[in-house]
């Protein structure tokens, strides 16, 4: 089959403003971490489209954490900047296999899930090589080494014209994440690191200006980290002897002595939060295992979800803000019950709370956002209160109503 070119495009009004630097790098890393509709991912997109095309030796990869979350995203983004370059036609985006092909000449743009640490590292195409890698929300690879790993697989001799690299993207993160000092606060020749706003899409309405300039005056911490594209930042931070870790949750619950927590957290225009734990009282470690977070949903799809996770069966330990929330998911056929409530209720769980490590798996992105954002309310000298503030607080207040219940009596092991 031939393939002709007909349409005519000026790549500056199709990719926009803001991104000429990182669109034209070719350091070996390319870093760029942004807030919330910085178009930092539709941009990379539109750059791999772009250069596969241009350049007929070259192939790519798409990596997140985990396997299952690419289709919705690096291939979603890919397959909207096929569109947007009038290329679509070119290129197979078939529904069967995670793989993207470029018609005429058969390169690859493959994926893969960090979950699967063989076939990362074992990566082979049928044309050219295999000199791109994106990264897609980096901060979801928790351990250096991993990223090291992926990096040592992109070796080898490119022919000329072409050159090895990795570019990520993400949300902004923790200043505690090993993506910070390795790629943000390196002064290296290798490395190109950049940090986009909003403000550079201009494909944004003006609800959505409207939501970020809502949030800088009503929640400016928050707007900080989203709107900014800053580091959270680790000051007042609540819970500080945490670490996101991978654990075979099977081991975890043959130790002796191990208890279970399962426990909600009531929203709608906030989330749910739904927290999965194990407590290790004699080593005081406390496991978070799954989670599940949900805005704008009914007590019914709630018990639906719980019981779809396989934790149908288990007591649940919710709110006991909400006893009529309570009472449905009893009726939906959940044993939910009210979290214990008192003087300094609130306090008191949370020192509990910081008696222990808290081991959270990376398959929890939600919870471990929370957890390293989760900080004391500032008075109007800034200065930390003893109250909790309530953005970030979804998760922790989740797993306070659980441990806090399993420390102070009628505890429960799994079956």
């Amino acid at each position: 089959m031939k393939y002709k070119e007909v349409n005519k495009i000026y790549l500056p009004e199709i990719i926009g403003k803001g991104y000429k630097d990182y669109w034209n790098s070719r350091h070996r890393y390319c870093a760029c971490k942004g807030s919330r509709g910085s178009k930092k991912s539709k941009t990379t997109a539109l750059w791999l489209i772009y250069n596969i095309m241009k350049y007929p030796q070259a192939n790519a990869l798409c990596v997140r954490r985990f396997q299952n979350t690419l289709r919705n995203s690096c291939f979603s983004d890919l397959e909207w900047a096929a569109y947007r370059l009038g290329v679509h036609h070119l290129w197979d985006f078939p529904k069967s296999i995670l793989e993207v092909t470029y018609k005429p000449t058969g390169q690859k743009i493959l994926f893969r899930g960090m979950d699967d640490g063989l076939k990362v590292t074992s990566i082979s195409v049928p044309h050219g090589v295999l000199c791109w890698v994106w990264i897609e929300e980096a901060y979801e690879i928790t351990s250096e080494s991993d990223f090291d790993k992926l990096d040592m697989s992109i070796r080898g001799e490119v022919p000329d014209g072409l050159w090895k690299q990795v570019r990520l993207t993400f949300n902004p993160w923790s200043e505690q994440s090993w993506l910070k000092p390795r790629f943000f606060d390196t002064k290296s020749d290798m490395i190109f690191a950049k940090t986009t706003t909003y403000r550079c899409n201009e494909w944004l309405d003006e609800t959505d200006i409207r939501l970020f300039e809502d949030m800088k005056k009503n929640n400016p911490r928050r707007f900080r980290i989203e709107g900014d594209g800053e580091w959270g930042i680790a000051e007042g931070l609540i819970y500080t002897n945490i670490e996101c870790a991978d654990f075979d949750v099977q081991e975890i619950r043959q130790i002796p002595g191990i208890k279970s927590a399962f426990s909600l957290d009531f929203g709608f225009t906030d989330p749910t939060a739904f927290i999965c734990s194990m407590v290790d009282n004699r080593a005081k470690i406390i496991y978070v295992f799954d989670e599940w977070y949900k805005t704008g949903t009914t007590n019914q799809k709630i018990a639906e979800k719980i019981k779809s996770m396989g934790y149908g069966g288990q007591r649940i330990i919710c709110d006991s803000a909400e006893p009529k929330s309570i009472e449905e998911l009893r009726e939906c056929g959940l044993r939910s019950e009210p979290s214990r409530k008192g003087k300094d209720s609130v306090n008191h769980g949370i020192q509990q709370i910081q008696n222990y490590k808290i081991i959270v798996h990376p398959k929890c992105t939600e919870f471990w956002k929370e957890i390293n954002n989760y900080c004391w309310e500032k008075d109007k000298f800034d200065k930390p209160t003893d109250k909790p503030e309530h953005e970030f607080s979804h998760g922790p207040d989740s797993l306070r109503y659980g441990v806090a219940d399993l420390l102070t009596g009628d505890t429960f092991s799994f079956d």
